[in-house]
């Protein structure tokens, strides 16, 4: 029994001390978790007092702003209003009689439109060489201006083609000879014709009213037509506007008409 309570006797002091121990280990892990969970509380108090530290502030710099750009737009609005003066619009002048013939085109000028002659659907044309005056009509629809020519004959001068032919004269009394250097050679399709034609074009000078010019014209017999001359588009082309309810528009220079023959 002794050796027993012996026993005991050195056993049990370290069970106490093992005891002692553990509490004060434990009691220190309790103590430093509640530390720790009150500072994290202390934490997030002040945080959130930040928090809505800034959010008020914030409310009140965004009023502020609203307050300024409110402010802004009313002043730049009545700065407009006071600077900003509707247009005047300048009288506008009294219409006075005028003298209609004051404005009319002499004898000899062709009315113009926009810098180009307009012309109607008949016009008088000067044929220059040999000064010749026939009735031209006028015809969008053709490419390429046309002259009555009978009797024509191609022929070489100096290596290069030209061409002899008789053109009417304008009076119905005999025809008039001219020679003229070929410029180029067309196929005409004609609606009366079975089969394609082809046909001379040469270079012409010529007036309607007091607009002068030279333009390629196809010689062909027109004598079954109603006119000896046809205006195309080529003579058209940027240079004369048509009115289709109007004739004989223009009149030719009475110093050119001196010395020219008429129908």
């Amino acid at each position: 029994m002794l050796s027993v309570f012996l026993s005991l006797g050195r056993v049990l002091p370290v069970i106490a001390v093992c005891l002692f121990l553990a509490g004060c280990t434990a009691d220190r892990y309790f103590m430093v978790e509640r530390q720790d969970i009150d500072n994290l509380n202390n934490s997030l108090l002040e945080q959130q007092y930040v928090l809505k530290s800034l959010d008020a502030h914030n409310r009140q710099s965004l009023e502020t702003l609203l307050h300024q750009s409110d402010t802004s737009r009313e002043a730049i609005l009545q700065a407009i209003e006071e600077k900003v003066q509707p247009p005047e619009c300048p009288p506008v002048p009294e219409k006075t009689a005028c003298d209609v013939t004051a404005d009319a085109p002499a004898r000899g000028r062709a009315d113009r439109l926009r810098g180009k002659v307009v012309v109607g659907e008949k016009e008088y044309f000067l044929l220059m060489d040999p000064g010749l005056v026939y009735e031209a009509r006028v015809d969008s629809g053709a490419e390429t201006s046309s002259l009555d020519a009978r009797n024509i004959t191609r022929f070489e001068r100096d290596g290069q083609n030209w061409v002899r032919f008789d053109i009417p004269h304008p009076s119905g009394k005999g025809m008039v000879t001219l020679e003229r250097e070929v410029s180029r050679r067309v196929r005409i399709i004609s609606a009366s014709a079975e089969s394609a034609e082809r046909r001379v074009v040469v270079d012409l000078q010529f007036m309607i009213g007091d607009h002068q010019q030279e333009a390629e014209f196809t010689l062909t017999n027109r004598e079954n037509l109603s006119h000896r001359v046809l205006i195309g588009r080529n003579v058209l082309r940027d240079v004369m506007l048509i009115d289709v309810g109007r004739e004989f528009t223009t009149n030719l220079p009475e110093s050119v008409l001196e010395d020219a023959s008429q129908p």
